[in-house]
């Protein structure tokens, strides 16, 4: 497949389905796919996609495309609320009890919400405090994992 649609289509769900670092390694992918390109081509194709790269944390970078380069950055940002407030928490059964700084409650509530975490049934917030319901049965070591996965900057005891 060397038409342009075919090609663009290749690039956009190899990027959407692999961690790709550069173009030699997206080059590499087209071939084993038999799509001919070159790497002039391959980036004016890029530029022509609005590509970019982002980090992944670790002093590295990959390819994104746009609309996934805004989910993104709407994760870091929800990521980044949490992060800015968040100060304890504690369980009682199914129920988390997170402390934030005063008036942080209902924007780092509104942040854990939009990240439809599986492990949450709902969150209600004060000035200082959240309730988080989780699902029954829930160990909260689980719900504490889940956290320190997305959030590792979060100093959790």
């Amino acid at each position: 497949m060397n038409s342009r649609t075919g090609r663009l289509k290749s690039i956009k769900r190899i990027i959407n389905e692999y961690h790709i670092t550069s173009q030699e390694q997206l080059l590499a992918f087209l071939e084993k796919e038999n799509v001919s390109v070159t790497q002039a081509t391959l980036s004016r194709d890029l530029k022509l996609l609005k590509v970019g790269k982002v980090s992944d944390g670790n002093n590295g970078y990959y390819y994104t495309l746009p609309r996934n380069r805004k989910e993104l950055e709407t994760t870091q940002q929800y990521i980044n609320d949490i992060t800015r407030g968040f100060l304890t928490v504690s369980f009682s059964a199914n129920l988390c009890i997170m402390k934030t700084l005063a008036g942080h409650a209902d924007t780092v509530a509104i942040a854990l919400d939009n990240m439809e975490l599986d492990e949450i049934l709902g969150t209600i917030a004060g000035d200082d405090t959240i309730l988080i319901v989780l699902k029954e049965n829930l160990p909260p070591q689980k719900f504490m994992q889940t956290l320190k996965t997305i959030i590792p900057e979060l100093e959790l005891e």
